[in-house]
């Protein structure tokens, strides 16, 4: 398999990504990370919050669903996390008490034509180490109603690691990324995931990053993009 960091360096602006890796100490954990190209996407960060991490904006008003949501949820055994407002309502699912590909299914993709950036989610078990990654995107036909794929990703061996993200992009030309990269980590400690991510981002492009392990959200290891002073 292609390392994680070489297949992050072959696509310069990703949009946003999740990841569910193995580190070489065995534990798992999650990663959810934002670049962005325009001011507006860049003046973004990483807040925790009760059970959560919010992507809220650095300036302007903010309040757009697209840019400002809950990136990540975690409630008992279940941590769920991905680029958009269906973060809350997957996590709402299985509240209710819902099996995670019910869970992942009905999504939309963002209405953000001509774009039609998908969503990408990633429901994670605590205690069992067991993932399920989904993507609502835009059919290849165009179709309005969207594609949702599914993956039951099975026991991860340390060095192991799933990618999705929104964008397969050169920097200029953007178009939607394949549904999932089995790839492998270098890391040996979820702080090692950390840097191997933030190091491979463009640097004019990224904004935030997060790693966390199930059941330990509110400690989630965060890079942020540093932003102007404020006056």
């Amino acid at each position: 398999m292609e390392a994680l960091s070489g297949v992050l360096a072959g696509n310069p602006y990703p949009g946003r990504g999740v990841v569910w890796a193995r580190t070489g100490d065995g534990r798992c954990c999650g990663a959810y990370f934002l670049t962005g190209r325009t001011r507006a996407s860049q003046a973004r960060e990483l807040r925790r919050g009760d059970g959560e991490l919010v992507v809220a904006a650095t300036e302007g008003p903010g309040g757009d669903p697209l840019r400002h949501y809950v990136g990540a949820r975690e409630r008992g055994e279940w941590l769920v996390y991905g680029n958009g407002e269906q973060v809350e309502e997957v996590a709402g699912r299985l509240d209710e008490g819902a099996e995670p590909l019910r869970a992942l299914s009905g999504l939309a993709y963002e209405p953000d034509p001509p774009i039609h950036t998908s969503r990408i989610t990633v429901v994670a078990h605590g205690s069992t180490g067991r993932a399920w990654l989904g993507s609502a995107r835009r059919s290849a036909g165009g179709r309005d109603a969207a594609d949702v794929l599914t993956l039951a990703v099975g026991a991860l061996a340390p060095g192991d690691a799933v990618l999705m993200t929104t964008y397969r992009s050169d920097g200029r030309t953007v178009a939607t990324a394949e549904p999932y990269v089995d790839t492998a980590t270098r890391a040996n400690t979820p702080a090692e995931l950390a840097a191997e991510i933030w190091d491979v981002l463009a640097p004019e492009l990224r904004v935030a990053l997060a790693v966390f392990e199930p059941g330990h959200l509110g400690s989630a290891l965060l890079r942020q993009r540093p932003q102007p002073l404020r006056h």
